[in-house]
């Protein structure tokens, strides 16, 4: 029951704030439900339960998620029992919401997946993950991660070093999810025997990507031409994941080849979208307020 209602009931007040109009009486080792939301209620605690019973631990973002999913009719012990990879240190790693779920479904049965949602949804984070297990069941024989060298109010000229030196603060992001789901020492080795490339977009041209599991990290920040180049990379026996956030486009003018992409890519099969939203941030809750805030002020500037 302590881990079933939290410290000091935390979570049993949690579910009692997202279900007002239903009462709840725990005694002992019962618990007495009562209202028009007793059995949505029910399902919840259940699915606690078998979550508990798996040897998942609960926190408060995590009840959070599992009422949301409730509330949705998702079933939460079917989304945060999934296993993508087993990473350094012992743990798996794992979707924390449906959406997550959807996103990595969707990238074990489609040649191309495009992830788009904000900041905080674990795009790259589950895609890398994807990659490490794809290789590790050696349905692939390397992984590529790139992305387009352009951030917000910065130029590469003005950085010391070569072209990869300049770059390589770019690619950070990726580094660090290999770098959580694999030992150090296997990340170098990978690295050096090519098993694993690092490489800015301008890299992939004129290439033919086989047997290769390929990740396009912040592709709203890609022109059409870049876009196009990308998509026409890809070889036999190969998978790309292209994640990207449209409210984020740093390239002039806004011209960012992942806007309009679904429409002129619909009906292709083998080809999936997957749009996360504020829902799916598993970060600190105050990022999911500020992309809330962010979200109401681009409604109230366009209505």
């Amino acid at each position: 029951m302590a881990g079933l209602l939290g410290n000091a009931d935390e979570f049993l007040r949690i579910a009692e704030q997202s279900f007002p109009d239903t009462s709840v009486v725990v005694r002992g080792n019962q618990i007495t439900l009562d209202g028009p939301d007793a059995d949505t209620l029910a399902k919840l605690f259940r699915e606690w339960i078998v979550l508990l019973e798996s040897g998942e631990r609960l926190d408060s973002g995590g009840v959070n998620r599992t009422i949301e999913m409730i509330k949705a009719d998702i079933s939460p012990s079917d989304v945060l029992t999934s296993r993508i990879v087993k990473a350094s240190r012992g743990r798996y790693v794992k979707p924390k919401t449906a959406g997550q779920k959807r996103y990595s479904d969707a990238i074990g049965s489609n040649v191309i997946t495009f992830g788009i949602g904000p900041a905080g949804t674990g795009k790259s984070y589950l895609a890398v993950a994807q990659a490490v297990q794809a290789l590790q069941d050696k349905s692939v024989n390397r992984i590529i991660l790139t992305r387009p060298a352009v951030e917000a109010g910065e130029r590469l000229g003005f950085l010391p070093g070569d072209l990869m030196a300049k770059v390589d603060p770019y690619l950070r992001p990726l580094y660090d999810a290999l770098y959580d789901m694999l030992e150090p020492e296997t990340v170098g080795r990978y690295l050096e025997r090519g098993t694993i490339e690092v490489a800015p977009l301008a890299f992939m041209r004129g290439r033919t990507l086989n047997s290769s599991f390929i990740i396009l990290d912040e592709a709203q920040n890609t022109t059409s031409e870049q876009m196009k180049m990308f998509l026409t990379r890809i070889g036999f026996g190969s998978r790309a994941v292209i994640t990207g956030d449209v409210t984020q486009v740093d390239i002039a003018e806004g011209r960012s080849g992942l806007a309009g992409l679904e429409r002129l890519l619909l009906g292709i099969e083998g080809v999936a979208f997957v749009h996360l939203t504020r829902r799916d941030v598993v970060r600190h809750r105050i990022v999911s307020d500020i992309i809330a805030a962010y979200e109401r002020d681009e409604q109230a500037r366009t209505s």
